[in-house]
């Protein structure tokens, strides 16, 4: 291959390896993709009846308190001023989300002080003391009632299974706010981009030394690339080795895209819908994400329905599930990563890691710095560090125990 450096996947990560190798380094790079797009699931793209842009693989909201990420995402967008918000509807009422001061008002019907508040959830929450499941762990941080409106439905619709068989690992928090701020982020930036995801994509991409090769998967050409050219893998991990050690667990999610006849409805970007016996989990309108935009159709709108299943080979990968024989697979696949030299694995794929948008890019930002810089500048090897027992940090999956920092799937990016 003519080229100094291969990147399989045009994900955030992917993207930025790419971008900063070919600017900041003069390296020529080619990128490789299976799907017909660059981006990764962060692609967007018009609905051609109504001209909405919709987040094809669920809606991503992208916020950061990371200076250095914020700097380089503009770069190569403008960002809106909009602010994530999201409500839940349960038993035909509606509530604002994650938890807060409004909704614990609404919720047990009279109004509380932040003070009267906490000492409700407390007396609550100290019905369990030594939780054992998933159920209890959550009781035991913010109580039955709150745990059975707004966590137990949505929890066994995202895993299909009963909260009671599931670990109480799965979550370590259940965010509470004692204020009526229902902002869903905490970041320091949060913001779309103003031309859309696709836009910002393609920008970081439009660089003369990158070329994208779409419809093309990397383990299809990989004998022609590794141990010739250095190689940035942002694929499956267990599907580089070719499942050599079985398959890692995830969770997927399967949309439906529906027009309807009205200009809006349901008045908000994101609902979630914690009721066990509806099927999905929640629905995103996708003109609430830009409300600043006048070509929108005033009698149309585009809704998404998100169901959440376990994914099967074949399947697109969203969340790692991190089971205990997930993270002995994975301690197996970091043994073969570190002798495979001359690739690095990134990415939420490759380092089976949720990363939010900006998380990914920050990762890449490092990769570029700590790696790829010292090898191209000075000759060093390019090595995957060996992960002890001790580093692999249990990533909680996302379900409804998931802090804000977790759920950009958004959004994902959230």
């Amino acid at each position: 291959m003519n080229v100094d450096l291969v990147v399989a996947g045009s994900g955030f990560f992917g993207l930025t390896v790419a971008e900063r190798c070919a600017a900041g380094l003069g390296l020529r790079v080619l990128v490789l993709d299976r799907r017909h797009h660059i981006g990764g699931n962060a692609y967007s793209e018009t609905e051609p009846e109504t001209g909405i842009e919709v987040h094809r693989y669920g809606a991503h909201l992208f916020h950061t308190s990371n200076e250095r990420v914020w700097e380089y995402a503009n770069r190569f967008t403008a960002f809106t001023g909009y602010r994530h918000r999201v409500y839940s509807t349960f038993k035909g009422r509606v509530y604002p989300m994650p938890i807060n001061l409004g909704t614990i008002c609404a919720y047990f019907g009279r109004a509380f002080t932040p003070d009267e508040a906490r000492a409700l959830i407390a007396g609550q929450a100290a019905e369990v003391r030594d939780p054992a499941n998933l159920e209890e762990k959550a009781i035991s941080l913010i109580g039955r009632p709150l745990y059975e409106a707004f966590i137990r439905g949505y929890t066994a619709k995202q895993w299909q299974t009963d909260p009671r068989d599931l670990p109480a690992e799965i979550i370590t928090r259940l965010p509470v706010r004692y204020t009526f701020d229902n902002r869903y982020f905490n970041d320091t930036y949060e913001g779309l981009p103003a031309d859309g995801y696709t836009a910002w994509l393609e920008r970081m991409a439009d660089h003369p030394n990158i070329e994208v090769r779409l419809n093309t998967d990397f383990l299809d050409l990989r004998d022609d690339a590794v141990g010739n050219v250095p190689v940035v893998y942002t694929g499956p991990l267990d599907r580089y080795f070719d499942y050599a050690e079985g398959e890692l667990g995830w969770r997927t999610l399967d949309f439906e895209l529906e027009v309807k006849p009205t200009g809006d409805f349901q008045g908000t970007p994101v609902m979630n819908y914690a009721d066990e016996d509806v099927p999905y989990t929640r629905i995103h309108e996708f003109r609430h994400f830009h409300p600043e935009r006048d070509g929108y159709p005033s009698d149309k709108t585009v809704i998404m329905r998100e169901f959440s299943r376990a994914a099967e080979r074949g399947d697109e990968p969203y969340y790692p599930v991190n089971a205990a024989a997930d993270r002995a697979r994975l301690r197996a696949y970091r043994e073969l990563a570190a002798r495979e030299d001359g690739v690095l694995f990134g990415g939420r794929l490759g380092t089976y890691k949720y990363l939010d948008m900006h998380m990914a890019i920050a990762s890449a930002l490092g990769m570029v710095d700590n790696k790829l810089r010292p090898h191209f500048g000075g000759g060093s090897r390019l090595t995957n560090a060996r992960l002890t027992d001790a580093r692999l940090t249990k990533a909680r999956p996302r379900g409804s125990g998931e802090s804000s920092s977790q759920k950009e799937h958004g959004g994902v990016d959230e």
